[in-house]
């Protein structure tokens, strides 16, 4: 079974950046649609962007033009660019292998001054 493990995140100002890693421990990463959730506190896990074999995107409205997916097919790595953080941005981030029940474990993204 494919394992997905997150790295990145922490805390950021508003106006700052992160970025969001999520490594694949298998080949197949290439073969799927990759996509990343968030999940604020009290809130519903919502859609976040998603990026196809063939490096198409989509993105939330909430994030378009901040936030910029890509994948590294050689590297079995998914990543997520934050730019010009909210604070209501502050939620816990999942990577996942689209049409699998394959997710990371979560990654904490905290955007306070």
């Amino acid at each position: 079974q494919v394992q997905l493990v997150q790295s990145g995140g922490g805390l950021g100002q508003p106006g700052g950046s992160l970025r969001l890693s999520c490594a694949a421990s298998d080949s197949i990463f290439s073969d799927y649609t990759m996509i990343w959730f968030r999940q604020a506190p009290g809130r519903q896990r919502e859609w976040v962007t998603t990026i196809t074999t063939t490096g198409a995107t989509a993105y939330a409205s909430s994030v378009k033009g901040r936030f910029t997916v890509s994948r590294d097919n050689a590297k079995n790595t998914l990543y997520l660019q934050m730019n010009s953080l909210k604070p209501e941005d502050t939620a816990v981030y999942f990577c996942n292998m689209a049409g699998k029940n394959v997710w990371g474990q979560g990654t904490q993204v905290t955007v306070s001054s």
